[in-house]
This record gives structure tokens, sequence and C-alpha cells, in this order.
């Protein structure tokens, strides 16, 4: 991805915007909390779809959410680590996926179009994959710095609610040693079978992350430091898209393992980093459950998937409108004519 002629931002600059994150806003949020109150149901009767047209409230800074425009944002990227075996598939599918999502024939076109959801992909140098990260950073600081402005350029204003995620064969190895980076303990902790390589295959994936801290000591110290010496292209960019929602206070709906543990560089960043993004579900990789920990955040469904791609940031869509439309188009007691709750 390198381009001498076309510098652009550097990662301290990106660094610091951290700083300007802006928190959610109370009014909203305590306006929606104090409507859900009064709706035609009893208190808390709705569970976690109460808890989410609140916070979208808080986000989108209107008592009255909306989510009548959700995009979905697909990264692609081609990790240098695929070479080491740690894959079912070989590199090549990831170019072959993206044709087939511009051709609408992928679990994600299919669960976009259900929610009505802009769906955007966005290929990162597919022919010019990340180097292997167990014998150096996978990504320069250049190069690092650009996909996670390419990220934070795909956010648009108008959308109520950006769902992202990402296509990259080998990508799951890159989330292991990122996590690994980032929380501790042991390689085993955080790497799962992925696209459903064998036993032999799994040895390979712990033994590559196990090589690729050993070869970036440095990432333990620093989380950009950890995106670039073993993220990939799709994963800084996913990063840069979630930051740049932050500084929209656009919320976010983060995929699987890989999305969410691009998005946890911004959770190491600055304290509450993630407040404005939830997790769709728990995907069967083993890192996710640990991860997931890690942030304090509980999924809003656990149907064993592991597919990526966004599909289960586009299904999570569905229960934001569905939380959204019970939120705004039920009658409070006194407007039904229906007895509250006595003393």
């Amino acid at each position: 991805m390198s381009d001498s002629e076309n510098a652009g931002p550097s990662l301290e600059e990106i660094r610091a915007l951290v700083g300007e994150f802006p928190e959610a806003d109370a009014e909203a949020g305590a306006a929606a909390a104090a409507r859900q109150a009064e709706l035609t149901k009893p208190a808390g009767s709705l569970g976690r779809l109460e808890e989410l047209a609140v916070w979208l409230a808080r986000w989108q800074g209107r008592a009255t959410p909306s989510m009548e425009r959700p995009r979905v944002a697909v990264f692609a990227g081609n990790h240098g680590i695929a070479a080491r075996g740690v894959s079912a598939y070989p590199a090549e599918v990831t170019e072959q996926m993206v044709r087939n999502f511009i051709d609408g024939g992928a679990a994600v076109n299919q669960l976009s179009a259900w929610v009505g959801a802009d769906l955007r992909i966005y290929e990162m140098a597919l022919d010019q994959p990340t180097g292997d990260f167990t014998a150096g950073p996978a990504m320069s600081p250049e190069d690092c710095a650009r996909a996670l402005a390419y990220g934070m350029m795909s956010v648009e204003e108008g959308f109520d609610a950006m769902a992202l995620g990402e296509m990259g064969i080998a990508n799951t190895t890159s989330a292991a040693a990122l996590c690994l980076a980032l929380f501790g303990g042991e390689a085993r902790d955080w790497v799962g079978r992925g696209t459903g390589v064998d036993e032999a295959g799994l040895e390979r994936k712990i033994a590559a992350v196990e090589a690729g801290l050993d070869a970036n000591p440095e990432a333990r110290d620093d989380p950009i430091e950890a995106l670039c010496r073993l993220g990939g292209y799709e994963l800084a960019a996913i990063c840069g898209a979630a930051m740049a929602c932050r500084l929209a206070r656009i919320p976010v709906v983060l995929d699987g393992f890989a999305s969410t543990a691009a998005a946890a560089v911004l959770h190491r960043l600055a304290p509450g980093g993630l407040d404005h993004c939830l997790v769709a579900h728990r995907s069967v990789e083993p890192g996710h459950g640990r991860l997931l920990a890690e942030l304090g955040k509980a999924p809003l469904l656990d149907l064993e998937m592991r597919l990526g791609e966004a599909s289960g940031a586009a299904l999570a869509l569905g229960l934001l409108q569905a939380a959204v439309a019970c939120h705004n188009g039920m009658k409070t007691f006194a407007e039904a004519g229906v007895s509250g709750k006595e003393a």
C-alpha cells in the first residue's frame, strides 16, 4: 500500500484523535429512558430491546432514535501470514469472495437486503498482502496510518448505525496475535480453528502467533504498535471506521472475532473507547468469548456463527430496528388509557 508521493496522516495524528472522542448525549438518553418507563409494558419486560433503544438515543443524540438508514461496511485485505498454512483456504479466496460480494451472492448480501441496509465493500490492496509477522512487522507505520485513514473516510453523515465486518484469509490468526499483545495470556487462549483447520493447522496457527509476538515484542507495549505489527489492512480500516463513527457519534455494530479484535485497540487506547459500539454475536472462535469478557461486552446473539463478512452484524441490525419500532411506536399508559402499576 505504500505510496511515497501521497503522504497521508501520521499515526501520531490519528492517535491524537482519540483525545477528541465525544461522550454520548446524556440528555437524549434520559429522555428515552423516561419514555421507556411510560410505555404499556411492565418495566424491563422487553429486556435488552429497551437498553438498545436508550443506547441508540444516547449516541444518535435524539430521544426518538431512528434505524431507517443503516449501513454495512465490509473491509477486505490479504495477510502475509497466510503463507504459513494457518487457514483451510488459500489466500486467493479473499479476492474471489469480494467478487461474490459485488455480484450479490454472499450471506452478507442477503442479510443486508433483509434489514434494508446500504452495503459497501472496500477492497484494500488485495494484490499486496501484509508482511509475514513472524519475520517482522505486518505493516509499516505509514501503511498502517493509511489503512486507518481509509477506514475513517468510509464513514459518512446521515446513517443511523454502521455495521463493521471483514474478509481476509488468515485474519483470525492476525486477530489472535493482536489480542495476545493487547490482553496477554497464552497463544492457545486466543487461537481457534477459523475457517476449519485440522489439528495440525491449529498447531501451526498457535506457533505463528507465538512467533509473531517473539518477532514483534514492541506490540505488547502500545495498542497502535500492536495493530501495525500484527494486524492487517482490513483490521486497521475497521479500527479507523470505529474511530470516525465515535467522532461523529454514529452507533457501531461489530461483527465477530476479527472485527472485535480490531476495535479493541480503541478500548486499550482510551477508557470508554468502545462505548459507542456493541457486539453483534459471540463467534464460535474461542478467543472471542475471552475478548468479550476483557471488553465487558455482552453480545446480542449466540448462533454459533463464524462466517465473518459482517454477517452477524447485519443480522443484529434487525434487533436494533425492532428496538426502535417498539420504542417509537408503542403507546404510553396515558395514551392508551391503560392503568399503570399500582403503588
